[in-house]
């Protein structure tokens, strides 16, 4: 008992030693309680003692044992529960920050709050802010409130008490946009089905399971989707090519026919964009026969977009439907059956599968934090000067988001669905940042009147 009171003694003095111009954690209290020579020394005195007396009480105990007629089994020797040196850090955090009105609460490093008794008073007392390496942590407390930052380190912006990234120097901080490959290039790698340029997705489908037979008579919906703000949150995804494998059963009369549909940032199919395939001006499927399949009609398609064609994706939505094959150049070949006439024998109609499905095209450096963090600036000036600043780097990467607009008779606000599906921006907000962003542009010098965009984000 002694040595634990002398034990208490060494930690109220190791207390009084913690600084409180900053937060401690659990690891930063542990490297004082480390670094004390006479409290390590006086907890290795309470091991040894301890060891000690239950040395002596077993040697006792098994005395009395043998010297007893009337024990029917070996007693058990229990001591108090030796307190751990976690214990002792966590009751070092719980006074330094739970010990307001002389109540003693538990501390949650998590949440930076603390537990306290019912019957009591708060004994929440006054945390620190946090110093540290990282872009929101302090370089220093504040001298009049240890709760809020004082200083901030290089890079970064003072602003209401907490350190904020100041506007960078360039677009690339927050969206890179740098990665052009010549169409060449290309088509070479999507020929091959290079994986290097392959975008892995997540296929979904109630309709048809990949390497499996189907009855082609009703529209078959898949999807290939990221769920970039769940896996990839600082990333988006251009799309510069769709590829699969298709098989129909032998002297099958019907032909696959594609819709593709694309979703560039997230949210419901109704903000997706229908590629206009075999339109003017954009490129067509490229088939080719895969003679090694004897079995069946094996097909590679091959959709080749390029950089002029190139757009963001999140969700690629394709809807297969059929149509039978005729050499009457009559024939309406847009009309489809559904379902197909099942009455028509001078028709196989057969079966399809689907033996891979998959998007081609690459990633790029996303960081919607420091979008955010731009975005307020509109409002709240960390400094002064700093506002123009952000509306002019928020301009660019409006406009050059835009720029890759798919190809439709009026351009879409690709700006307004980034802003609304990957930072989770309400519709106010999103119509409240692009209304700033037309005043702002209204009044630079030789401002070039904008274009007008179609909406296809709600």
């Amino acid at each position: 008992m002694s040595m634990c009171l002398v034990l208490q003694n060494e930690f109220k003095a190791l207390l009084k030693r913690l600084p409180t111009d900053r937060f401690l954690n659990v690891s930063t209290v542990a490297k004082f309680w480390a670094a004390d020579l006479s409290i390590q020394k006086r907890y290795a005195q309470l091991e040894s003692s301890t060891a000690l007396v239950l040395g002596k009480a077993q040697k006792v105990v098994r005395k009395l044992f043998t010297l007893s007629k009337r024990c029917p089994k070996h007693p058990r020797i229990s001591l108090p529960r030796e307190r751990p040196v976690g214990f002792w850090l966590s009751r070092a955090q719980s006074l330094l920050y739970c010990n307001e009105h002389g109540v003693q609460g538990s501390f949650s490093e998590e949440v930076k709050s603390c537990s306290c008794p019912a019957e009591q008073p708060t004994c929440q007392g006054a945390v620190p802010c946090v110093v540290g390496t990282s872009s929101t942590s302090c370089s220093s407390c504040a001298a009049d409130n240890a709760t809020r930052c004082g200083a901030c380190h290089h890079g970064n912006l003072l602003h209401l008490g907490s350190c904020r990234p100041s506007i960078a120097a360039s677009l690339d901080h927050y969206l890179n946009f740098d990665l052009d490959m010549p169409d060449a290039e290309v088509k070479y790698l999507l020929q091959r089905l290079d994986s290097r340029i392959e975008v892995h997705a997540i296929y979904i489908s109630n309709d048809v399971r990949l390497g499996s037979w189907f009855n082609p008579a009703w529209r078959k919906r898949m999807l290939l989707t990221l769920k970039s703000n769940k896996n990839k949150s600082n990333l988006i995804h251009m799309l510069m090519g769709i590829s699969f494998q298709i098989c129909l059963t032998k002297n099958s009369t019907l032909e696959p026919v594609p819709a593709i549909y694309v979703n560039p940032f997230g949210g419901s199919h109704s903000e997706s964009w229908f590629m206009p395939v075999n339109q003017p001006d954009f490129p067509d499927w490229e088939r080719t026969r895969l003679d090694a399949v004897v079995t069946a009609q094996c097909y590679n398609w091959t959709l080749t977009m390029g950089n002029k064609w190139k757009s963001f994706f999140e969700t690629v939505h394709i809807y297969l439907r059929s149509r039978i094959l005729t050499d009457d150049p009559t024939a309406n070949e847009t009309l489809f059956y559904e379902p197909l006439d099942l009455d028509d024998q001078t028709s196989n109609l057969g079966y399809m599968k689907i033996n891979t499905l998959k998007v081609f095209g690459y990633s790029l450096h996303f960081d919607p934090e420091g979008i955010k963090d731009l975005i307020l600036q509109l409002d709240y000036p960390y400094t002064q000067g700093t506002q123009d600043a952000a509306f002019l780097m928020l301009l660019e990467m409006r406009d050059r988001i835009n720029r890759l607009s798919p190809p439709a008779p009026q351009p879409l606000d690709l700006f307004s669905c980034l802003l609304r599906h990957r930072l989770k921006l309400s519709a106010g907000e999103v119509v409240r940042i692009k209304d700033s962003l037309q005043i702002f542009n209204s009044k630079l010098p030789n401002a070039s009147p904008e274009p007008e965009l179609a909406q296809l984000c709600s």
